[in-house]
């Protein structure tokens, strides 16, 4: 890309004029900005979903099989399969939440960690982050501690078997179809 033709960030940045808070409960705010482009079009109307930092976990067994969950997601009404994830609470460190929410939702601990990337869920409308986690060893230590609205059936899985279901387009969920294909393409 020619260098010469890109504009400045904050050239590009737009300016909020008015914003109203519409919602504000602890896992989600919603608010109404009313913006100008840099261009001087204004909308007011441009909504802005505010999580908290989120978190997934691919992890591996000790004897090298990943550890997938199966639970029931109301937006879609799907079964859907997935990597453990969860909500960095207020506070909390993105790797120790994401220590725990393994622990709570699968009873596996320990291992060796790293965090493989750090993803936008939607930055045009959602203003948090997603922290990817691989976690290598892990073996299970506990029975799983879940949340009134968690039911999660957990299982284990060779490698190559979710490699397949990645291809075959079994997860639905980006935020965990993105740190697979990064696992499968630094790990094989």
């Amino acid at each position: 890309m020619d260098k010469k033709k890109q504009r400045n960030d904050e050239d590009m940045k737009w300016s909020i004029l008015a914003s109203e808070q519409l919602i504000n409960r602890p896992w989600m705010k919603a608010r109404r900005d009313t913006v100008q482009l840099p261009n001087g079009k204004i909308y007011d109307e441009y909504y802005v979903l505010s999580y908290p930092k989120w978190i997934n976990i691919i992890a591996e067994t000790e004897d090298g099989k990943l550890i997938l969950e199966r639970q029931y997601r109301h937006g879609l009404g799907v079964v859907s399969t997935e990597i453990c994830a969860g909500v960095v609470e207020q506070g909390e460190a993105p790797l120790h939440a994401a220590q725990r929410e393994l622990e709570e939702e699968t009873g596996y601990t320990g291992g060796k960690w790293e965090e493989i990337m750090t993803i936008a869920p939607n930055p045009g409308v959602m203003d948090n982050l997603c922290h990817c986690f691989y976690a290598r060893g892990v073996k299970k230590t506990s029975n799983q501690h879940l949340d009134e609205t968690e039911d999660i059936d957990v299982f284990l899985c060779p490698k190559e078997e979710v490699k397949q279901m990645l291809l075959r387009g079994e997860f639905l969920q980006a935020l965990m179809v993105s740190p697979l294909w990064k696992y499968f393409s630094i790990k094989d």
